[in-house]
């Protein structure tokens, strides 16, 4: 059986021949990694474009609010991700809670990021007595470009392969054993990522769904959750959680909520469409 696997597996691409090193930079015994740098370079895009929105007509919040949620928001991430990725998808860390804390060693959840995200959303739309729906609307629109960087790292870091397969793109990863796998990291940065920044970026732009509040968060968790849904076929599922009782991964489990709730701002956003007073002056915009 090993042998057949290993002769059909001869005429694909290894990973190691790609020479990628998931350390970016080394300085002595401090190793800086491609992971990391992805989720820095993630926040600063965002807060980047995310000023651009706000200098639009109508914008839910001033720049400083932005600058004070993008500390909120960055602890939402770490805090979130990790909590997240232990909650679901290794529990028995709570055993040895010391590991916890070694968030260099990797382990992020994106659904635990998301609720971490919301969360900081929510207090500081409280804390400056701002509309929490539409922050979120903005906030959305700038999440893919991080997204995107960070499944490219994981790519670079060999990890979360897809399942095995015999399409020609195949990828035989290292610690995945011999079999051709889907390159799954790819998709996913094109279809969580590329994809999602461009159907908000033209929702945003294009239309007026911005005066709607919940419209774009709401098309931001339909698409990422149908994606991440429909991906999870050729993604190789978490150890321990191939075969969960109702027939689901666990990255389907968490995205079947996102996918349920996206549906709701969508359908109800027009209903919740209000006229909006410009951050700095009196004038209705829409």
């Amino acid at each position: 059986m090993i042998l057949t696997v290993l002769a059909d597996a001869a005429g694909y691409l290894r990973f190691e021949d790609l020479g990628l090193d998931p350390v970016a930079l080394s300085l002595g015994p401090l190793q800086i990694k491609w992971y990391s740098l992805g989720y820095i370079a993630g926040i600063f895009i965002g807060w980047w474009y995310l000023l651009k929105l706000l200098a639009q007509p109508g914008a839910p919040m001033a720049k400083r609010h932005a600058d004070d949620l993008v500390f909120y928001v960055t602890l939402g991430i770490i805090l979130g991700g990790r909590i997240g990725y232990v909650l679901f998808y290794k529990p028995d860390m709570f055993l040895r809670p010391l590991e916890i804390l070694k968030l260099w060693e990797g382990g992020m959840s994106f659904h635990g990021g998301l609720i971490g995200v919301v969360l900081a959303l929510v207090y500081c739309a409280h804390k400056h007595g701002l509309n929490w729906l539409r922050v979120c609307d903005y906030v959305a629109c700038a999440v893919p470009p991080g997204i995107f960087l960070v499944r490219l790292a994981n790519f670079v870091n060999g990890e979360l392969w897809g399942r095995p397969t015999t399409v020609p793109w195949a990828i035989i990863f290292p610690r995945a054993g011999p079999e051709p796998r889907h390159p799954s990291q790819l998709y996913e940065a094109a279809g969580e990522g590329v994809i999602l920044f461009l159907i908000l970026w033209f929702l945003f732009w294009k239309t007026d769904a911005r005066y709607q509040p919940g419209k774009l968060v709401g098309t931001f968790a339909l698409v990422y959750g149908l994606t991440r849904f429909g991906l999870e076929k050729v993604r190789n599922p978490d150890a321990g959680l191939e075969h969960l009782s109702w027939g689901l991964t666990m990255g389907q489990t968490l995205s079947l909520p996102l996918v349920l709730l996206g549906l709701y701002l969508v359908l109800t956003a027009k209903g919740r469409r209000q006229r909006v007073e410009p951050t700095g002056g009196s004038e209705s915009i829409a």
